[in-house]
């Protein structure tokens, strides 16, 4: 993955975990902006690591290596090669798939290491093929310490990197009597086939039959290759040992060519030869010197057999990330949207059994309890409006079904009455006769004409139970004060005597008074003044046990409205 995709992906990360954290998240805005800087600072983190990992120096160098995206199968060669390798860099590239070279003095676990490095989708379509010429060894226990510290190196590879490895084994001697590359291949499940340049592939017996004595004489010493090769390499790989994993090889070659560079006059293979072929030296079957004429250097035919990868290209990989990432954020944003949802079921679900279970008597606590419901009706009806919060939505939104419960609630409720307030006792109105109108000047007996005004004046004035009809006299400070005292006393008896004949209403009920010029209401120095202080004054008063009628009981004192009216 280049470093721009890798910016991106950060990129791209940092702004769904700050959708996520600042929409979704169903905690405080203080703890969402915690949680949202911790998740920036582990994206950093694993940015700057990859690209520290990016910048990583090559300890093994690989050059002329395929992209990134190439999926054919890739071989990493061990051992001994017929002749030097074809190109200056270790990679080669042939139509079936590419070969990479191992150096003896290079640790093959090292290689595929910096090479998952370089390329990391080639996991799948790595191989290993032992390539190994017994004519250019002396002693077979140099030959076995090499081969067991490469089976160990390929196990180390299979328990930590997780992939396959699978493993091709190469037998690979020269001889005069070759004059093309011979190979023979025992693939798992199809059996040993003959694989030559010049022809298709086909049985031993067939070829054989149709190469003559010449072909007998080739197959006699191909099988003797391939009894030494299962003794000496293949079991080397398959023989159980307590330390280290046996590994079964794919495939096993044998290949016969001609003269062979770098070979021994005196090798295990010669010794072989002569031990179990009780041939010492045939002319024309052991090559000797360091010449070299092998026209095929690798297997080519064997590429097709091996895995292919079948990873993402880096863009796809990206585009993956990407995805995942996505859907992680769209995983984290519904189960936080479902949670929020759950948190206002529960809310508004309590808010109503609450209110349930306060009695109508309690009023405080049921006119609180129907406060907060109007207070969830009101959000409730704002997100109908305008739509649910997005923390909310994605489908998940459960407010509709919780309005109508919390408006049957609220109607539900019935407000207390009122509290009774005592009606303030009406203070009884004065009505004030003009004593010039009812009486003549120094009298004290109405005149004739007096009774209708005292009719129209005292129609609101009622005797009742519990109220004292109290009659004043009053008169100007003319004359004597005695003789005024005495005037005011019996105009209000005349006045009193007139409503308790007319009306029937007991003495019981009436209190006289005669207060002379003692309260004045007006200046008595002008004539207006004196006029207004003439007067016979009728007012209710209430007190207990006043005005008892036979049959009645004593009622509470009440003002029925008498009217004030000046006869003046």
């Amino acid at each position: 993955m280049s470093p721009a995709q890798q910016r991106l992906l950060a990129l791209w990360a940092v702004l769904l975990s700050g959708v996520v954290c600042l929409v979704f998240l169903p905690v405080s805005r203080l703890t969402s902006v915690l949680i949202l800087l911790a998740v920036w600072g582990l994206i950093a983190a694993v940015w700057y690591v990859a690209s520290r990992r990016s910048e990583h120096q090559v300890t093994v160098r690989l050059d002329n290596l395929p992209e990134a995206t190439y999926r054919q199968p890739v071989v990493l060669v061990c051992g001994d090669l017929p002749q030097a390798w074809p190109e200056q860099s270790q990679a080669l590239i042939v139509p079936q798939g590419c070969w990479i070279r191992v150096e003896k003095h290079q640790d093959l676990e090292q290689v595929a290491r910096q090479l998952l490095w370089l390329r990391p989708d080639w996991g799948r379509q790595l191989s290993v093929m032992v390539s190994v010429c017994p004519q250019r060894y002396t002693d077979t226990e140099v030959l076995t310490s090499y081969l067991l510290a490469l089976r160990w190196q390929i196990s180390q590879l299979r328990r930590e990197t997780g992939h396959s490895f699978p493993l091709v084994l190469s037998g690979q001697a020269g001889s005069a009597i070759m004059n093309d590359m011979l190979w023979q291949a025992a693939i798992s499940s199809e059996g040993v086939h003959v694989w030559r340049a010049s022809s298709a592939p086909c049985s031993i017996a067939a070829w054989v039959t149709t190469g003559g004595a010449m072909a007998m004489q080739q197959q006699v010493l191909m099988n003797s290759l391939i009894g030494w090769f299962h003794q000496h390499v293949k079991a080397v790989f398959i023989d159980k040992n307590p330390d280290i994993p046996a590994i079964a090889p794919t495939a096993v070659l044998w290949g016969m060519g001609p003269r062979l560079a770098g070979s021994l006059a005196s090798s295990v293979w010669t010794a072989w030869l002569s031990r179990h072929t009780a041939m010492q030296r045939v002319a024309g079957w052991q090559t000797q010197g360091t010449d070299s004429t092998a026209t095929s250097l690798l297997p080519d035919f064997v590429l097709p057999l091996l895995p292919e990868g079948q990873g993402l290209t880096p863009r796809q990989r990206s585009l993956r990330c990407g995805l995942t990432m996505f859907t992680g954020a769209v995983i984290a944003a519904l189960l936080c949207s479902g949670w929020n949802n759950h948190q206002l079921v529960q809310r508004l679900s309590f808010d109503i059994h609450r209110y349930n279970r306060i009695p109508m008597g309690n009023a405080v606590l049921k006119a609180e309890a129907v406060s907060v419901l109007r207070g969830d009706a009101a959000m409730l009806d704002g997100w109908a409006r305008s739509g649910a919060p997005v923390r909310m939505s994605l489908g998940l939104y459960q407010g509709t079904r919780l309005h109508i419960p919390v408006l049957n609630a609220i109607r539900s409720y019935l407000p207390p009455p009122p509290p009774s307030v005592p009606e303030p006792q009406a203070i009884p109105k004065i009505v004030r006769l003009d004593s010039m109108s009812l009486f003549d000047s120094g009298k004290s007996v109405l005149k004739s004409g007096s009774t209708k005004m005292l009719i129209n004046s005292l129609v609101g004035i009622k005797a009742k139970p519990g109220w004292l009809i109290v009659v004043s006299g009053h008169t100007d400070n003319t004359g004597n004060p005695q003789l005024n005292q005495t005037l005011s006393l019996k105009r209000a008896e005349a006045v009193r005597d007139w409503m308790r004949d007319t009306g029937d209403v007991p003495e019981s009920c009436f209190a006289v008074q005669g207060y002379g010029e003692s309260r004045p209401v007006a200046t008595n120095d002008t004539p207006d003044g004196r006029a207004l202080n003439r007067r016979v004054e009728i007012s209710l008063v209430p007190q207990a046990n006043a005005c008892l009628m036979p049959g009645n009981t004593p009622a509470s004192s009440q003002d029925d409205g008498a009217s004030q009216h000046n006869g003046e």
